[in-house]
């Protein structure tokens, strides 16, 4: 936290866990509080400790989320009732302007697997391609690439979305052995079994078609939003419909 805060960043955004002991340090900075929540919980401590921002996370999204959270669908309105007047972000599943549209009632939305896939995004070109090529049916919210890579993060609590892996079909369903196994996941990361660059990637991935750069795809996620709003404005009734009965 101290290193992150050295570099005066406008926002800092916690995750996975109690933001408590770190709210202090942040307040005293000029950085905006962004906490992102994963279930109904973990949003009322966001509003106890004063968030500025809270970003609700689906379990659509790409990277690491709840184990037993809620999609973005009925989850972000929840948190919007709750945290009022807090602004909230809607995340999960996100690639594109209609999504961005459809924020449920939230402030704006958070975008992380379209940002991948962006000019100036720091990562590796192999993940750039995989991205493109990737199919949301092809995801998988698994602990099995956390226990192998030693993550300390909790994985009874915590799992993450990737694009498929062989790795991750050897061991579905066999987390605890794979957790007791030291010798077979010093012997994996030896042999180069273990992706050493998993690809976080959320079901939104199939919307994935180019490469802008961050500063075009943020103009054309804009303008869709705005087609997307007008198109639904035109689409509603003049008058409310007869009842009934």
């Amino acid at each position: 936290m101290e290193l992150a805060l050295e570099f005066n960043p406008a926002a800092v955004m916690l995750s996975f866990g109690d933001p408590s002991p770190f709210v202090d340090r942040i307040r005293r900075s000029d950085a905006v509080l962004m906490v992102q929540v994963t279930d109904l919980d973990e949003a009322k401590q966001a509003v106890a400790v004063g968030a500025d921002v809270i970003v609700a996370q689906g379990t659509e999204s790409g990277g690491h989320g709840a184990r037993r959270g809620r999609s973005t669908l009925p989850f972000v309105p929840l948190v919007v009732d709750l945290a009022a007047p807090v602004p909230i972000l809607a995340a999960g599943g996100i690639a594109d302007g209609r999504g961005v549209a459809a924020a449920l009632g939230a402030a704006g939305a958070l975008i992380g697997t379209r940002f991948q896939a962006s000019a100036e995004a720091l990562v590796d070109p192999s993940i750039r391609k995989a991205i493109l090529e990737g199919r949301g049916q092809d995801t998988e919210r698994s602990s099995v690439l956390d226990i192998a890579r030693g993550a300390s993060r909790p994985t009874e609590k915590y799992t993450a979305r990737t694009l498929a892996h062989p790795y991750l079909d050897r061991w579905r369903g066999r987390e605890a052995e794979l957790a007791g196994d030291s010798q077979a996941r010093q012997d994996d990361v030896a042999q180069g079994v273990i992706p050493p660059l998993p690809v976080w990637a959320g079901e939104g991935v199939d919307l994935i078609t180019d490469l802008p750069s961050a500063a075009d795809l943020v103009t054309t996620l804009a303008a869709q939003a705005e087609d997307a709003l007008t198109w639904a404005g035109r689409r509603r009734p003049s008058k409310p419909p007869r009842a009934h009965g």
